[in-house]
């Protein structure tokens, strides 16, 4: 028997991807949202227009969207990936469905009611408005009131229209990938593969889209719909079914890779961090989300998909064992901005425009760095009594409904 067969065959340690709760991942959600937030105090004030190389960097702080659709991805297809591969049962839809929007809706709608009444007043008697915002149906607008990705103080919610349609595809996505898995007898190793090559063409859907969006002519407002992120989506699921996969075959070869990876976070991040360097360059088009050409469109979907990836892999594929990566965002004051950052990234916006609007500042005048100073904590300070007095009762509720789904699955 070579090393290499012995490197094989033998788990070495625990398996990978089976820590339970990574109290890291709530670090990087916290990431995320601070890069969208200084990515949007930046855009207020003028700096991403800089010619900076420092300018170019937090132009690009959009590229904690693609972390969030990766790690929505990762965490919320695990139950579909362990079906799959034998070692656990799909979710009850209806249950998922509930809880999903118990964790979304609840803040968001206190958010949005927020924003309209404080800075669309005009809106508030139409019946359009409320329905768009509160079903969060804003992005499929084909007329909308608003220019850019939304009105004042609401611009940064676009994502969540795409985020809740991916809830309700998940289900649908999770059992295509099984039924194109498993439509032949296989062993796990069979069953894996087909599934990742199953998500790779689910990812491939985003270039194509992308194309769409350009020919015959440039469709902008397409570019906020779920095809066009796909891949992130995606992205996340593989590394979860990957995760699974090692869990089931703690002795095959996909156990040896995320072993490697979830022991390499040094190496992983210096990779994303050096990618996230050539996203934020004029590869990518425009310091927009959308770029204005299909190839800078397709460089930046693919260039923040890695960014993303290698940041949160070694993370989600640790054995659970303390290491530095877990020191760095498992911390407890990572730990807890992660655990608000939903309400984070809900309220910051409206915290800068209250703050412009109250200290009568004109946008793009500069003062990046005082402006940051007063959004930052403010923003927390107002996401910790959205988080404790809206979304943890409605996670409590949650919470409940799931324990009652799964009595009734077992009796």
């Amino acid at each position: 028997m070579t090393a290499t067969q012995v490197d094989l065959d033998t788990p070495a340690g625990p398996v990978p991807g089976d820590g339970g709760h990574l109290n890291s991942l709530d670090g990087i959600r916290a990431v995320a949202a601070l890069l969208v937030l200084t990515l949007h105090v930046a855009s207020v004030t003028g700096e991403m227009y800089g010619d900076t190389q420092f300018s170019w960097l937090v132009a690009h702080g959009d590229v904690g969207v693609a972390i969030f659709f990766v790690l929505s991805g990762l965490l919320l297809y695990r139950p579909w990936a362990a079906a799959l591969l034998g070692s656990g049962r799909r979710p009850d839809v209806r249950v998922y469905l509930w809880r999903r929007a118990l964790r979304v809706l609840p803040a968001y709608w206190v958010a949005v009611i927020a924003g309209l009444v404080a800075f669309h007043s005009a809106r508030l008697g139409s019946v359009r408005t409320w329905v768009e915002w509160l079903g969060l149906l804003s992005i499929y607008d084909p007329d909308p009131w608003w220019t850019g990705t939304g009105p004042e103080g609401l611009y940064q919610m676009w994502t969540l229209p795409v985020e809740a349609t991916f809830y309700l595809a998940l289900p649908l996505f999770g059992a295509g990938v099984a039924y194109l898995a498993t439509r032949r007898d296989g062993d796990v190793d069979r069953r894996g593969s087909r599934a990742l090559v199953a998500l790779a063409l689910l990812g491939s859907v985003s270039f194509a889209y992308i194309a769409l969006t350009f020919w015959p002519a440039w469709k902008p407002t397409m570019g906020m719909h779920l095809p066009r992120y796909l891949l992130w989506f995606s992205l996340g699921m593989a590394i979860s079914l990957l995760a699974a996969w090692a869990q089931a075959r703690p002795s095959g070869r996909v156990s040896v890779l995320c072993r490697a990876l979830g022991s390499s976070a040094g190496a992983c991040w210096l990779i994303s961090a050096l990618t996230f360097v050539v996203a934020s360059t004029e590869l990518t088009g425009p310091r927009t989300l959308s770029g204005d050409t299909f190839w800078a469109s397709c460089f930046k979907t693919a260039l923040y998909g890695i960014t993303a990836v290698f940041l949160v892999a070694p993370l989600a594929l640790s054995d659970g064992r303390p290491s530095f990566a877990d020191r760095a965002l498992g911390n407890p004051v990572m730990r807890f901005l992660g655990r608000v950052s939903y309400s984070l990234f809900l309220w910051h916006v409206l915290v800068i425009a209250a703050l412009y609007r109250l200290a009568d500042m004109k946008p793009l005048t500069g003062g990046f760095w005082p402006v940051l100073l007063v959004v930052v904590p403010v923003s927390v300070l107002v996401a910790v009594l959205s988080h404790f007095l809206v979304e943890q009762p409605a996670r409590r509720l949650g919470l409940q409904l799931g324990r009652r789904g799964r009595r009734e699955r077992d009796q």
